[in-house]
């Protein structure tokens, strides 16, 4: 199975280099290799193949201009399961059988959570698509080896507000699952909307992998909101939004992207998602990044780039990455990792590919105006991408809108 093999990024001749000696590999004359650690399977699934075809796409194009600092690229997959457990054994194979000198595209918190201690103990950068704020600062991120390319939860939480007061809301509840991730999303939105002047008038915080809600639920509703917003995943989306449909007292939702998709729509039908405000991340998609994104998410997915905004993530991860290798002229990450703000950050000459970066490093500093982003990392290695509300109707996800914070 794809998600359980040692994949080898298409280049000509990597046979012969992985059957170099390892003394070789050692001095520096080897491929560098790079763990692609996606959800291949779990509630992730949806986006995980994108996002690995992605590292995939982005090691082939490195190695066709003859890669980074003059080593092609081999990269090694394993399927995190959405699942922290899961992640972790994948993340100890990676680090202790193949030796990779990063992991690129954890997708949920609680997996990025649990993964990165093992980067910072093996001294090499974790890439992640998490909103976690915990994955900013230490512990988690004690030695600075976290990159986030995904807003946090906190940013979500204010696309929410400035959603809420465009909307016209006025009595916002929120029902959070109980992790990093969910309460940060509710967390987020309290503080924004509180800065704003309102006030949320219910706040539930509820534990994972119940068959029903129906008790928070109630406590919610039963506070009369005008809207509920959610820190949730897919599966306990479904329910509660089964069970509140059931209850048949009106509301509006504001839900996360990755929860109120296109499989939650296909679980509950028209009838009970009509309405809801989906809210995602925005690729940067009038980059000339983005347009080479998407032909190569095209290409391998049979679907437009949008339609995959964590697999936009992913082809940033190794394009910056591998910039900063070219940057550094070593894949020694105590050199690499200080040249990604270098290479992501202005100022600099704007490139949007690997092979236009490392033709305009030989005239001096660059910036890598990213598929996903403009990628300008802050001192957490965070990003600040905008955001999309999208709002179910008869069934469709249509964005309506994009949110700057």
């Amino acid at each position: 199975m794809i998600n359980r093999r040692t994949l080898l990024a298409g280049v000509a001749g990597a046979g012969a280099l992985v059957a170099a000696p390892s003394i070789l590999r050692a001095q520096g004359t080897g491929p560098i290799r790079i763990g692609a650690l996606n959800p291949i399977t779990g509630s992730g699934s949806p986006y995980g193949s994108g996002m690995q075809k992605m590292i995939l796409a982005v090691a082939e194009a490195v190695n066709a201009a003859g890669g980074a600092a003059g080593r092609p690229i081999e990269v090694f997959a394993e399927d995190s399961q959405t699942n922290p457990q899961a992640g972790v054994l994948a993340a100890k194979k990676l680090i202790e059988a193949n030796k990779v000198q990063a992991i690129l595209g954890t997708f949920s918190s609680g997996v990025s959570l649990a993964v990165l201690p093992l980067c910072n103990d093996a001294g090499i950068p974790l890439f992640h698509c998490s909103g976690a704020p915990a994955l900013s600062v230490p512990p988690a991120n004690a030695k600075g080896l976290g990159f986030r390319f995904q807003a946090t939860n906190g940013r979500f939480g204010q696309a929410f507000a400035a959603i809420c007061e465009k909307e016209g809301f006025k009595r916002p509840a929120t029902m959070a699952f109980n992790n990093a991730s969910g309460i940060g999303n509710t967390e987020g939105f309290r503080q924004a909307w509180e800065a704003k002047g309102g006030k949320v008038v219910e706040s539930v915080v509820y534990e994972p992998n119940q068959a029903s809600y129906r008790s928070e639920l109630m406590k919610v509703l039963a506070a009369q909101p005008d809207v509920i917003v959610t820190g949730s995943y897919l599966a306990d989306t479904t329910i509660i939004l089964r069970e509140w449909f059931q209850s048949g007292q009106p509301v509006r939702w504001i839900i996360p992207g990755w929860a109120a998709n296109p499989e939650l729509i296909q679980a509950l039908g028209p009838d009970v998602t009509e309405g809801v405000i989906s809210v995602d991340s925005v690729s940067n998609e009038g980059s000339q990044a983005f347009a080479q994104y998407d032909a190569a998410y095209q290409k391998a997915m049979k679907q437009p780039g949008t339609a995959n905004v964590y697999a936009a993530m992913t082809w940033d991860m190794l394009n910056v990455l591998a910039l900063a290798i070219e940057a550094a002229g070593s894949s020694d990450m105590s050199a690499v990792v200080p040249k990604l703000r270098e290479v992501g950050n202005p100022p600099g000459t704007v490139v949007s590919s690997f092979a236009e970066g490392k033709a305009a490093l030989k005239n001096g500093k660059i910036n890598y105006d990213g598929a996903s982003s403009v990628l300008d990392f802050d001192q957490y290695g965070d990003v600040t991408p905008d955001f999309g509300a999208y709002f179910i109707t008869a069934g469709k996800l249509e964005r309506r809108y994009v949110v700057k914070i």
